[in-house]
């Protein structure tokens, strides 16, 4: 069976067996689509998935940093579309059947020193096409904290220059409002003064800041290559995403002073409970430096 036809069954059978709200629904058609989408170059139908692509997917979301909480989500839902299918006959086993959930807990996130970052600012090719954007998108996840959805979909008309800030449209469609530093805006300058206007820009991109070279913009998953290539390229070992530099960006804010919810606000964070993990990640820093240089530490 085709992925359209099984998803508008899937979406009445959540609706009139189920009885859910059309929130819900939103969620678990989202879930289907992203897996669809996953396999969409392999050509394969909602019946032909096995355990292998499944394994697969979860790895690619990870990959790209959606977090444990939103993985077991996703296959929550995945789940519910092959019990569907089940139901209806249309496949005899999930292929989802022996897959198990990502582990949920308070494992702290990984955090890249200056040190480290500036390496893989300098292991940029600015003699290459698209080396001052490759350059911009590390110093805008990092100066601004953005996440990787949030940069991808940055438009010309969010960058106040003159001002000193960006305007960024994050989840549930929420605008806040960051600062940045000049010398990110002067890196960004440099990429959209002089190598952006050099690419074919596609009808319907014009205003997106971030392009590639077919132009149009730029996919998360690019993003994630990019990152990726950058800290094989400085020799670091740790297994980052984009949302590294999120995270990094947060965890220097907390180390080095600043309020939590100047922090929360810039994050766009609904709770403070979310930005509070940094605090946390805070002390863990204070206890390696007492366990490395105080000897009452060390047992």
């Amino acid at each position: 069976m085709d992925w359209l036809s099984a998803t508008k069954g899937f979406e009445s059978y959540l609706l009139l067996e189920r009885s859910l709200s059309k929130h819900s629904i939103a969620a678990y058609l989202s879930d289907v689509n992203k897996l669809e989408s996953f396999l969409q170059d392999t050509g394969k139908s909602v019946d032909e998935v096995i355990q292998r692509d499944i394994e697969l997917f979860l790895t690619f979301i990870h990959n790209i940093g959606i977090t444990a909480r939103s993985q077991a989500r996703i296959l929550s839902g995945l789940k519910a579309f092959y019990k569907y299918l089940i139901l209806e006959d249309i496949v005899k086993v999930s292929p989802l059947e022996l897959i198990e959930g990502p582990k949920i807990g308070k494992k702290l996130p990984v955090v890249l020193h200056q040190d480290e970052i500036d390496a893989m600012i300098a292991a940029i090719d600015l003699s290459q096409p698209l080396g001052h954007r490759n350059k911009a998108i590390i110093e805008i996840l990092y100066a601004c904290g953005l996440r990787v959805t949030e940069l991808v979909n940055l438009r010309l008309n969010n960058v106040h220059d003159k001002l000193g800030y960006l305007q960024v449209i994050g989840k549930n469609n929420k605008e806040r409002v960051i600062p940045i530093a000049e010398y990110s805006l002067e890196q960004l300058r440099l990429y959209t003064d002089h190598e952006r206007k050099q690419i074919d820009v596609k009808p319907g991109f014009q205003d997106f800041v971030f392009l590639n070279r077919r132009g149009k913009s730029l996919s998360r998953v690019m993003v994630f290559n990019i990152v990726k290539g950058l800290a094989k390229a400085a020799g670091i070992e740790k297994s980052i995403s984009p949302h590294t530099f999120r995270h990094s960006f947060a965890t220097h804010l907390v180390e080095g002073g600043a309020d939590l919810r100047a922090v929360q606000q810039m994050l766009g964070h609904e709770s403070i409970i979310t930005t509070e993990l940094y605090t946390h990640m805070d002390t863990d820093f204070l206890r390696s430096t007492l366990e490395n240089f105080l000897p009452i530490f060390k047992s």
